[in-house]
């Protein structure tokens, strides 16, 4: 870490200090590409500073958001943009026309439940369409690695469940997974969390939600492997109390209660709280997941 140089200038920015330093470089690629695309631009910074994920795909969206950040407090200046940003952002998906006749039984009346992983095929922009309408969240693009699931018992929707990468730092999990702050930045990527899970409104069919998280949890590392080659060893979620989610299903399933979140955001910079205190969930996909996800992986 440059000390000197982060006197001078700085930026905080997903959990890492950018100094004087990378903040000229920054600068100096601009300069030499001022005719290029800002998307030419952040793959550039990219390349030169290494920034990939596991399976070699450069950071691009991060360091999009880098960029954005320290021009938006002055520290650069961006080429104006030449087309409409590839991650709009809060751009809504379209509504989706489903079948919404009630789907009432047992669980057993529907078996088997199909789980397609939607990510990168026409059925995606049901999974969005679906989130947007039903979930009280909405759908938004998930930042880094994510994938996005659709349950359906003879090819109608029953639920949607959406993955992505784990938040750096969550004060309790860190305590139960037991790995230092180097091993927690060397080996996040191992973790994911559940960011949506909707059961459709219409959909009335007891421990289906049980039975689908643990479906989850015997096929999620394979497919993440698939997209992204690296394996899943921890699973976590958070439930939301004010809005009177308990965790039910995420027990049933044998998922563990770890605590709750400090109410702040990951980039607070004030210590207190600003929003709703989150339940905590975790489920170790393997035995030796303290082992594992406190390796010195290079």
């Amino acid at each position: 870490m440059c000390y000197e140089a982060c006197m001078d200038e700085q930026i905080r920015y997903r959990g890492k200090t950018y100094c004087s330093k990378e903040i000229n470089e920054i600068r100096e690629v601009i300069a030499a590409h001022r005719d290029r695309s800002r998307w030419f631009i952040s793959r550039e910074i990219c390349r030169r500073w290494n920034w990939t994920q596991p399976n070699g795909v450069l950071k691009d969206m991060i360091c999009r958001g880098l960029l954005v950040r320290l021009e938006a407090q002055k520290l650069i200046e961006l080429p104006a943009a030449k087309i409409p940003s590839p991650y709009p952002g809060r751009r809504k998906p379209p509504a989706i026309e489903v079948d919404q006749t009630p789907v009432e039984g047992k669980l057993s009346d529907f078996k088997p439940v199909e789980l397609l992983q939607v990510r990168r095929t026409p059925l995606e922009k049901v999974y969005q369409g679906l989130i947007e309408q039903y979930h009280y969240l909405g759908y938004s693009r998930p930042v880094g690695e994510h994938l996005e699931y659709l349950a359906r018992s003879q090819n109608q929707p029953l639920a949607c469940i959406g993955w992505c990468s784990a938040p750096r730092h969550i004060g309790c999990r860190d305590r139960h997974i037991g790995w230092t702050k180097e091993q927690r930045i060397r080996n996040l990527s191992l973790v994911v969390i559940n960011t949506r899970f909707l059961i459709l409104p219409w959909v009335r069919v007891p421990h289906l939600a049980s039975h689908l998280l643990g479906t989850m949890a015997r096929r999620i590392s394979r497919d993440w492997q698939e997209i992204y080659h690296h394996e899943v060893v921890w699973l976590e979620t958070f439930v939301d109390p004010a809005r009177g989610f308990l965790g039910t299903c995420y027990k049933a399933a044998n998922w563990i209660y770890l605590g709750q979140t400090t109410g702040r955001g990951k980039d607070d910079q004030t210590n207190k709280v600003n929003r709703s205190l989150k339940a905590v969930w975790g489920y170790p996909l393997r035995k030796d997941f303290r082992q594992v996800l406190g390796e010195n992986l290079l």
